[in-house]
């Protein structure tokens, strides 16, 4: 038999997670990241960095991106936990808050989505970019829900 708590877990767990993903879409796509930033943000190529640019550039653009995203998601989160009766601790926020930053902020240099794509058998698709598909940005959004579900999970086990 279910009881009580384990209800109220699952109902938090599911209000959580659908205010990530709401928040994300909002933060990624319309709040969260100027036209600088969307353009700016990955990592140089091996051929940039073998022409002497430096593996670290374009991380101020990145980590502006990822500041400006996380404030709307914090700011989602707020208006949940201020409207609906569900658990939320500071500690479970600040490790889903963390555990989503760490990833988005890797996750957006792209050089981890080529790499992932490239060793786990799709390095075609990484290189898709053909009707209205782009393989890049597809396996970026899916890696970044994938996070954001270990994000709703602490938030509600913590």
């Amino acid at each position: 038999m279910t009881s009580i708590e384990q209800v109220a877990t699952l109902a938090t767990f599911g209000s959580e997670w659908a205010v990530l993903a709401v928040g994300h879409n909002l933060a990624d796509h319309v709040f969260g990241q100027s036209d600088h930033q969307a353009a700016s943000k990955g990592a140089p190529s091996a051929a940039e960095v073998a022409d002497g640019a430096s593996p670290r550039r374009d991380w101020r653009a990145c980590l502006g991106h990822v500041a400006q995203y996380h404030l709307v998601m914090a700011v989602m989160l707020g208006l949940a936990w201020a409207v609906l009766p569900i658990h939320m601790s500071w500690a479970g926020l600040e490790a889903g808050l963390i555990v989503s930053a760490v990833t988005h902020a890797l996750f957006d240099r792209r050089w981890p989505v080529r790499w992932l794509l490239q060793h786990t058998g799709s390095p075609d698709f990484a290189e898709l970019r053909a009707a209205g598909m782009n393989g890049m940005y597809v396996t970026d959004q899916a890696l970044h829900q994938t996070a954001l579900l270990v994000s709703a999970l602490l938030i509600t086990v913590l």
